[in-house]
């Protein structure tokens, strides 16, 4: 097979890294790819949101399979586009992407079909909004921008005044663009917080091994929201008996909901969960794989990617164990110094070669690239992944930190508590 991979951060290095391993992929591309995702598959310059350009090379390259791994694409409706050119491609349609792509109408799907969730306020102007927080007395309060907003769209605020301001931030001074021209005001809920992906092929589900992220800038779950610092999978907090509240009461009906809908999804729901004192909510639900949680599920799985992919396209997912292997995975994000406000660009990265032939510690690269002389540089807030591979997430923490010392670039930061959490389990 020939396969086309849409995207160029960590998500995609993995999902690259875990196609690779497939014996039916002989041939391997991706648009518009990093450095990284370079040694694997041949990188084209085309970007993401190009549908049309995309949609003729994978004609010119006679693609049998494309792979969408980021949400612009998917929520602008690129799968509809390669269908229409009868291309098959894996990922959700532009109808059922909006499960990710609006804040609101997940809050409206779930509160209508009675899935766990956080209550909540939508508001379609800032004057509406600030009349809400002006009659509320409890506080935390979660502000959410109802697009799309790179994982940054998030605002807790701890009193009336934050509140007020986060209004203005996300509706007024658009801080997160067209995302805040809607909002959702949210009950803010208390728990350890997990990460379940699935493969769904619009009427079976199958959840993948847990996760958890770390989205806070700095250690101590301080600073600002970012893409993801870290994270680590399984999760200790993941029980047989969470799993069975959320397989009965959450998976299952949010698929089911979306078919009743008239969006039947096909793809990777992520469920973003928090475990309250009160059993599992959904904090959000995202389109597609997650980052960096991609980047410990996927060396984890032990079932063959393609044939995943092909079961949620074919309708044939209830024929397919899914395997995952008995160990654990740790990611640390090493990102740019000053990220996720401002950051330099073009900072060389040495040690690269250390992490070649590997088969438990691995380098996703999110935000790099190659020079005019080959070196690569960084060229994003968030610039690699270390993740390792480990018999306990302990054994994985300790590796992954370890291997964090084989790279380097200037003004590298990373968090040093990823999968603190363990400890407490």
């Amino acid at each position: 097979m020939k396969v086309l991979i849409v995207g160029g951060g960590g998500r995609e290095h993995a999902i690259a890294a875990s196609l690779k391993k497939s014996s039916k992929v002989e041939k391997l591309y991706c648009a518009p790819g990093n450095a990284g995702i370079s040694e694997i598959a041949e990188c084209v310059p085309i970007g993401p949101m190009e549908f049309d350009a995309l949609v003729s090379f994978a004609k010119e390259k006679e693609i049998d399979l494309t792979v969408v791994g980021m949400d612009d694409p998917l929520v602008g409706g690129i799968v509809d586009k390669f269908e229409e050119a009868g291309i098959r491609v894996f990922g959700p349609r532009k109808n059922a992407a909006i499960l990710e792509g609006s804040k609101a109408f997940s809050k409206e799907l779930m509160k209508k079909y009675s899935i766990p969730t956080a209550g909540y306020e939508t508001f379609d102007s800032a004057e509406a909004a600030r009349e809400y927080i002006a009659g509320l007395t409890e506080y935390p309060v979660v502000l959410k921008a109802d697009g799309l907003a790179l994982g940054k769209g998030v605002l807790i605020c701890e009193n009336r005044e934050q509140a007020l301001a986060g209004i203005s931030q996300i509706m007024e001074e658009k801080k997160f663009g067209d995302a805040g021209n809607r909002l959702v005001v949210e009950e803010f809920l208390r728990g350890r917080e997990v990460s379940v992906l699935s493969f769904v092929d619009g009427r079976t589900i199958r959840t993948m091994t847990s996760a958890q992220d770390h989205k806070r800038a700095l250690d101590g779950d301080r600073g600002l929201n970012t893409g993801g610092m870290g994270t680590f999978s399984p999760s200790p907090f993941y029980t047989k008996e969470v799993d069975e509240f959320c397989q009965k009461n959450i998976f299952q009906p949010t698929v089911d909901a979306m078919r009743s809908e008239g969006r039947e999804f096909k793809g990777v729901i992520f469920f973003g969960l928090m475990l309250t004192d009160k059993g599992p909510r959904v904090l959000e639900y995202n389109a597609r794989f997650g980052d960096p949680e991609a980047q410990v599920v996927l060396p984890r799985l032990e079932t063959d990617l393609v044939d995943v992919m092909n079961a949620c396209i074919d309708g044939t997912l209830d024929r397919l164990p899914l395997q995952f292997a008995d160990n654990a995975a740790v990611c640390v994000v090493l990102a740019s110094g000053g990220y996720p406000e401002h950051y330099e660009k073009g900072r060389v990265i040495e040690g690269l070669s250390a992490f070649e032939g590997k088969n438990d510690i691995f380098c996703f690269h999110a935000g790099t690239k190659k020079d005019e002389s080959g070196r690569v540089v960084t060229n994003g807030g968030r610039v690699l992944g270390v993740t390792a591979l480990g018999a306990t997430l302990k054994e994985a923490r300790a590796a992954a930190y370890e291997a964090t010392k084989l790279v380097s670039f200037d003004g590298m930061m990373m968090r040093h508590d990823i999968g603190r959490a363990i400890d407490e389990a």
